[in-house]
């Protein structure tokens, strides 16, 4: 029996051992799309206790610990940490098979040197342990991404953002982590969320002029698109929990915004075209920046409405969408593709359905000497798992490119989770290994190194130019 997590957890054959010691273990870490705060960095933010960076605002392990009859007054409610903290402790070990259970024990490993399991009976121990690392010094938020050898982080950032800590941090040069931001304009491609009118109004205010049409609001979004750029902001990211596409002139997209603007309701049809048209509208400003565009695909959020009216979005109670995507993804990039405007592009799905669907999709647009233009993205949400990473790098294997993925992203809230990386990383690592050991690829270990290196850090860092 192997020893839990040790040196070769995950490691299964002597190759991927090799690979991941000699190769992957100890490459820089490009964290191309995350939620973390950029003040908090520039502000070199200190932790009170383990539950403040580990537990708030982390509706994964919320969702698990509901799941495990933990009242929400210790999850989300008026508890006290050291209590959070219990509550977790006490769900830990239900979590078998769940990769909270990697995440959390590779956490305490790697930032804390505990190599004990965490449970009600160690938890108080790990309490105290834990909580005098952490309000020592070398645990600030500085200290914990250099600890993780990370090199560039992109943050996500509404287009109204002022993006001040960013613009201070480009000026810190006691801080070599290069924290860019990432452009999110979500709220503006949601025409019939009750978002729409208020966050028009905010991009009339920082854009220093009111929008009354269409032209208006166009000419606002590409000044904020160039001020992301100016700032060093070399990606977007749009959640495109449905896709859709519709033709339309852009007196037509015009007309359906002055619709909205009236206070008047559009129909599906209109709210397609809007859509199509301004996302469109912003795939040629990245193309012409030479941005990454990234589509987010295949969400259903807010589901349980009483949840949400009592603590808001992004708190646990979304989960996987089931429309279909591949036409109406088809015609959008097909549509910037005849216009030579197509930019770099990774296609997430949260739906394992259709991985398949974007696995051959991306090699519809390749080209431009961009090896790998057109991404897979890694494993995402609820697919970040072990297995749910094994079967999205078999998918691009066996219809792509996998050597020219541009691999792993933290997509997460804590200063703690660059560890998910390590977790990837060992993962495709006994991938490899075992298609080795089993003869299905020669033992060449230059180019088995180039290519593990390459899907760790290399690809990406030669993809986004960063």
């Amino acid at each position: 029996m192997k020893k839990f997590m040790d040196e070769n957890f995950l490691l299964s054959n002597d190759t991927a051992i090799d690979l991941y010691h000699n190769y992957a273990k100890n490459m820089p870490i490009i964290d191309y799309h995350c939620h973390i705060n950029p003040k908090e960095i520039y502000e070199n933010k200190k932790f009170k206790n383990i539950t403040e960076v580990w537990l708030y605002g982390d509706h994964y392990k919320w969702r698990a610990m509901r799941s495990n009859g933990i009242d929400e007054k210790y999850i989300t409610g008026d508890s006290s940490d050291y209590e959070k903290f219990l509550a977790w402790a006490k769900t830990i070990p239900m979590t078998i098979g769940n990769p909270l259970y990697h995440w959390t024990h590779l956490e305490l490993q790697r930032f804390f040197g505990i190599y004990d399991v965490l449970n009600e009976e160690t938890a108080p121990a790990i309490w105290e342990k834990v909580n005098a690392l952490i309000t020592s010094e070398g645990f600030a938020v500085r200290d914990l991404i250099k600890k993780s050898n990370v090199d560039t982080i992109c943050t996500t950032d509404d287009p109204v953002d002022s993006l001040e800590y960013h613009l201070k941090l480009k000026e810190d040069n006691t801080f070599s982590v290069k924290v860019l931001p990432a452009f999110r304009p979500d709220k503006c491609i949601e025409i019939t969320r009750a978002t729409f009118l208020p966050w028009i109004e905010k991009l009339g205010q920082v854009s220093g002029k009111e929008i009354n049409n269409y032209d208006e609001l166009l000419e606002a979004l590409e000044s904020r698109v160039r001020f992301f750029h100016s700032v060093g902001c070399k990606v977007s990211d749009h959640a495109l929990d449905s896709v859709v596409y519709a033709e339309a002139t852009k007196e037509e997209v015009a007309s359906i915004f002055a619709k909205v603007l009236n206070g008047q309701v559009i129909s599906k049809e209109e709210e397609s075209k809007y859509k199509t048209y301004t996302l469109k509208f912003f795939g040629k400003l990245y193309a012409e920046l030479k941005w990454t565009m990234q589509l987010h695909i295949a969400a259903l959020r807010n589901n349980n409405t009483k949840m949400f009216n009592k603590l808001g979005a992004d708190t646990g109670f979304d989960s996987i969408n089931d429309e279909t995507i591949a036409y109406a993804l088809s015609r959008l990039l097909d549509s910037l593709e005849v216009e030579d405007s197509l930019p770099k592009t990774i296609l997430y799905t949260l739906n394992p359905k259709d991985n398949y669907v974007l696995g051959t999709m991306l090699g519809n647009f390749q080209g431009s000497g961009i090896p790998g233009k057109i991404q897979f993205g890694s494993a995402w949400w609820f697919n970040d798992n072990k297995e749910g990473m094994i079967e999205q790098m078999k998918t691009l294997a066996n219809l792509g490119l996998l050597s020219r993925f541009v691999g792993m992203l933290t997509d997460s809230r804590s200063f703690l989770s660059y560890t998910r990386h390590e977790y990837f990383r060992r993962i495709v690592c006994n991938l490899i290994g075992e298609w080795v050991e089993n003869g299905e690829f020669p033992d060449d270990k230059k180019l088995l190194g180039q290519i593990i290196q390459g899907i760790s850090y290399n690809n990406a860092k030669q993809y986004f130019g960063m």
